[in-house]
């Protein structure tokens, strides 16, 4: 464990020095891009539910499921968070450059990645409801996961485990809520609220 933390905090000054020789302008875009790509992936997914209204009760399921699975995996990641407590390496990482953004408050702990897991299930919920969207979502979630290391918020072993925690538990919530959720759907196609599940 002391070796792996040796090799993410290695690997982190590595990406952070980087990061610091970059043009002002670039750490302005990566710190807006580390929420905006979260933004990105939520716009898709809603798009994603619009589109699959004019489908079948399945389609609209999964499209229903994207943001299931992302809250799923937000709690699961808070849940991590608080059993770890990992300091943040902007704090914790000697002889490490000075982060792009604010390093957080003591007390909001590194490991994992809240934005690495919402993204990544996002990104896998988007792949299952909207495969043709997969390649904007995935390369959009990795990038965002970078992108807590490039400011200087995350270890890499902190993001790689979010986009984990994120990808399973999306995959996971999608496997076990389709058939129900698809049911319900086709219930809901005949009520007061079939708006949110139907052009028609």
């Amino acid at each position: 464990m002391n070796d792996l933390y040796r090799g993410s905090a290695d690997l982190y000054r590595d990406i952070t020095d980087f990061a610091r020789s970059t043009p002002g302008w670039f750490h302005s875009f990566a710190e807006a891009g580390t929420e905006g790509g979260i933004l990105l992936l939520m716009a898709v997914a809603v798009l994603g539910w619009w589109r699959a209204r004019r489908g079948d009760a399945r389609g609209v399921a999964l499209a229903v499921l994207v943001p299931v699975g992302t809250i799923v995996a937000y709690i699961a990641s808070e849940a991590v968070k608080s059993v770890v407590n990992e300091e943040r390496p902007c704090r914790a990482v000697r002889a490490a450059v000075a982060p792009i953004v604010p390093c957080p408050p003591e007390g909001d702990w590194s490991f994992p990645s809240n934005h690495s897991a919402i993204a990544a299930s996002l990104a896998v919920g988007i792949l299952l409801a909207w495969r043709v969207a997969a390649w904007l979502a995935i390369p959009v979630a990795l990038l965002t996961g970078f992108s807590r290391i490039f400011v200087g918020a995350h270890y890499p072993h902190d993001v790689v485990v979010g986009l984990c925690v994120g990808a399973v538990l999306a995959a996971v919530t999608v496997m076990l809520l389709t058939r129900p959720v698809t049911s319900l759907v086709t219930r809901l196609e005949t009520g007061r609220l079939r708006v949110l599940v139907t052009t028609a």
